[in-house]
């Protein structure tokens, strides 16, 4: 098998991420997407000539996130600040709204009766299918109101360049060429980086997630459960993470460090709003999630999962019927080869969240950011220093 030099693949990865970019400029039909496009495709541009020019690959990496992703992020900020409406997901309304109710009703989340107040066209912004504490990144607006500083973005943003610089600090000491390819999947591949500049509610969390990881493979076991705590307390999307990180530190017996804070912070978040309204938090959370609220989530791509689903009145059940398989193989091979190294509890949770993602019956093509970081954070975390040696891994992908 030919082996690209890492510089051939930079120049691949900025020109093929150039063109994603200029695509999505002319031809989406999210204004968001569209804006963010524009400006992308000239920062990868830029990236793909300076490949050859810059001495330090990973300079490049983070001066391309800025022109990609960050720049992208505050000038549509500002905009909206300014009064522009189409520039901003749907998501960053929710998050917003949620630190509203936050602060002035104890509890993120609407009732079922006050979602059903809500007129049908609008609906779907009542409810908020996130965890507590993500409510936090709308604090700032709900405080100091509208300015483009306040928007929940510029707050995604500055927890996941704290979590990703704090992770690659902690792994300076991997090959370089692994941490420059872990960097640009967390940051500049178009999937994260549109993600962040025009949504972003799922970039804190992966950043958080990648950032426990590093502390896994540097024995810190009981700051990963911090950093991986805070994630799932955020969204659902990190419990797998959770799972598999909890049987990585059963086995290797550091559990009692790392649960408290894997299982504590998430459990601690969802108190509030159990005691302020239960049935809120079930309906928004769960329900909601599970295709039972009021309206349905838009979130559709033609995944494996989605085609089934829609294939005929019996479409759903089979996917669903796949799905919970699926999910049985995956707990079978965790339990019977559970992961010893942080290397194999991010290959375990990439290829588990990749086949979920493809099997689910509603899912969205940005979720593939979670598998496509992960997969490629695991080469950087290598020289695992953990409490067991690499060569007693037994997780699935060794043979």
């Amino acid at each position: 098998m030919i082996k690209l030099p890492d510089r051939a693949v930079d120049l691949l990865l900025y020109s093929l991420s150039a063109a994603f970019a200029l695509v999505t400029a002319l031809t989406s039909t999210l204004m968001p997407h569209r804006a963010w496009g524009a400006i992308a495709a000239a920062g990868y541009l830029a990236a793909a000539l300076l490949v050859y020019l810059v001495r330090r690959r990973d300079l490049l990496v983070w001066a391309a996130w800025g022109a990609v992703a960050l720049l992208p992020l505050v000038v549509q900020a500002v905009q909206r600040a300014a009064g522009r409406t189409d520039r901003a997901q749907e998501e960053v309304l929710v998050v917003e709204h949620m630190g509203e109710s936050l602060l002035h009703s104890g509890t993120p989340y609407l009732s079922r009766a006050e979602i059903a107040a809500i007129p049908l066209d609008e609906r779907l912004l009542g409810y908020r299918p996130y965890q507590p504490g993500m409510s936090l990144f709308g604090l700032p607006r709900a405080l100091a109101g509208d300015h483009w500083w306040t928007d929940a973005r510029i707050w995604f943003a500055v927890v996941t360049v704290a979590a990703i610089g704090a992770a690659i600090f902690l792994l300076r000491d991997s090959p370089t060429p692994s941490l420059v390819r872990a960097v640009q999947a967390a940051t500049v591949l178009p999937v994260t980086a549109l993600t962040l500049a025009t949504g972003g509610d799922d970039i804190p969390v992966l950043a958080l997630c990648l950032l426990a990881l590093a502390l896994v493979a540097t024995g810190r076991p009981g700051w990963a459960g911090i950093a991986v705590g805070a994630a799932a307390a955020c969204k659902l999307f990190a419990l797998p993470v959770v799972a598999v990180l909890a049987v990585q530190a059963i086995v290797t017996g550091t559990w009692r460090r790392l649960l408290p804070g894997a299982l504590g912070l998430p459990i601690l978040a969802l108190l509030p709003p159990l005691l302020v309204d239960a049935d809120a938090l079930i309906e928004n959370v769960f329900r909601f999630t599970l295709g039972h609220g009021l309206v349905t989530s838009p979130a559709q791509s033609p995944f494996p999962g989605y085609l089934i689903s829609q294939a005929g009145p019996g479409g759903r059940y089979i996917a669903s019927a796949l799905l919970v398989t699926a999910a049985a193989v995956i707990g079978v091979l965790l339990l019977r080869r559970p992961p010893r190294t942080a290397r194999s509890v991010a290959l375990f949770c990439g290829f588990g969240l990749l086949t979920a993602i493809l099997l689910m019956p509603t899912t969205r093509f940005g979720y593939l950011l979670y598998p496509a970081a992960l997969l490629l954070w695991a080469p950087a975390l290598s020289k695992d220093t953990g409490s067991s040696a690499p060569r007693r891994d037994t997780a699935l992908y060794r043979h």
